[in-house]
């Protein structure tokens, strides 16, 4: 569900959403904190991730 919304957010295709996410290292971050993301609100995951990616060389 983050990828998909995240590529809606951003407009991008899943596909491209996913691989800039696994890119940028956000699907880790998302794999390591998962127990505590899925209990805060879509839109702060999706902040935290587009922060993970821009700390990895992300331009999002």
């Amino acid at each position: 569900m983050c990828i998909v919304e995240f590529g809606r957010k951003f407009k991008m295709p899943s596909v491209i959403a996913f691989n800039y996410l696994k890119k940028h290292h956000a699907l880790v971050f998302l794999n390591r904190h998962y127990e505590a993301e899925h209990l805060l609100p879509l839109s702060e995951t999706l902040s935290a991730m587009q922060t993970i990616c821009r700390k990895n060389g992300g331009t999002i």
